[in-house]
């Protein structure tokens, strides 16, 4: 982290005690690598290959079979903790998508946003909710999701999944917990825990919270004893925005650009900027601690990989295009399996990644 901004002590560790992955992919926008992630497929055939703009209905149809339902119908618990975006109507929630419960946003983090600007009123435009939700129930909105509430949601995720840790431990019963941060989207507002701790401007006050964030959820995983049984992934779905400072007439202070290393571009591109991103994952006893690969594995490939470490079942009514790299992370073969994928933006061929290569 302190390349990018601010150190990361925590991150790092976790990365020294596991796998470090240097060519983890995703999908160009956040809601298309979502998707991909949830279903092992890419976002194409789910119809969520761009991010959703404007009031329509989005997101994943009851058809698909997410991540969340195949652990829960392998006897997991399972909780869903931050910003969704694959639906934001009744049917698509994740409470309707596999998830026990769910505690956070449907939509992209920078709708809180839009009720400070003037024209907010008369825009037609509805207003975006923080959600509270059960299965089989219609969430709850809890409060409006605006700038006073961006700072904290964050803080607020981290307590929730602790909460839902603690408790499936209390009753013996294995569980899943997906916690999507809404951090660090702009707008890049750190909790006022963190607000100036970087001397580095929000962005590394952001990477400085996420880190202590990741720090306590490690921390409660071993205090609880289930350290040697968890599996514990740290990613992203995006790389950075590709917003310019000073483009917003927002007075809040907004730095924005996080960074790809040495990578270029960002989201919205087809380049290298925008599909690797960072991946550690730790799993004691079971994958060797500081190691790292560059070999090539998709977000895709965590659904068929985790049905497979779980005992789930992969659909076989439909293609899955995530392939079981298990075998790889336990350090079974130096291969991934995974010799590159195609790079889409909604029904468009933006590129084909194989190998060493790169084809626009």
């Amino acid at each position: 982290g302190i390349v990018r901004g601010a150190p990361t002590p925590r991150m790092d560790s976790l990365a020294s005690e596991g796998l470090r992955l240097t060519n983890f992919n995703v999908e160009v926008q956040c809601t298309p690598s979502r998707s991909a992630l949830m279903t092992g497929r890419y976002a194409i055939r789910s119809g969520n290959g761009t991010v959703p703009m404007g009031e329509g209905v989005y997101g994943l149809v009851q058809w698909e079979v997410t991540m969340a339902e195949m652990l829960s119908q392998a006897g997991y618990a399972t909780g869903m903790f931050g910003k969704w975006h694959l639906g934001r109507t009744e049917g698509r929630f994740p409470t309707d998508q596999g998830f026990d419960e769910w505690y956070g946003v449907p939509n992209s983090t920078d709708e809180s946003v839009y009720s400070s600007f003037p024209e907010f009123a008369d825009s037609g435009v509805a207003e975006t909710y923080v959600m509270d939700g059960k299965k089989g129930e219609i969430p709850e909105k809890v409060r409006p999701y605006r700038l006073d509430y961006r700072p904290l949601i964050d803080r607020d995720l981290t307590d929730r999944a602790i909460i839902f840790m603690e408790r499936q431990v209390g009753s013996e019963t294995p569980f899943f917990v997906y916690l999507p941060y809404t951090a660090t989207h702009f707008p890049t507002l750190p909790h006022p825990d963190f607000k100036g701790k970087s001397g580095r401007g929000s962005w590394g006050d952001l990477l400085m919270q996420i880190d202590s964030y990741v720090g306590e959820l490690l921390d409660t995983i071993d205090d609880l004893g289930i350290a040697e049984n968890t599996i514990f992934i740290f990613t992203a779905d995006n790389g950075p925005e590709a917003l310019e400072a000073g483009s917003t007439s927002l007075t809040v202070e907004t730095a924005v650009h996080g960074s790809a290393g040495p990578w270029r571009g960002t989201l919205f591109t087809g380049f290298e900027g925008a599909l690797r991103v960072p991946f550690a994952i730790r799993w004691p006893g079971k994958i060797a601690a500081g190691t790292s690969s560059d070999e090539i594995v998709h977000a895709m490939d965590l659904f068929p990989t985790l049905a497979r470490v779980a005992g789930g079942k992969v659909p076989e009514d439909r293609i899955i295009d995530g392939i079981d790299v298990s075998q790889f992370l336990l350090g079974g073969t130096e291969k991934s399996g995974r010799e590159g994928f195609i790079v889409y933006m909604g029904n468009d061929v933006f590129g084909v990644k194989w190998r060493d290569w790169k084809i626009h």
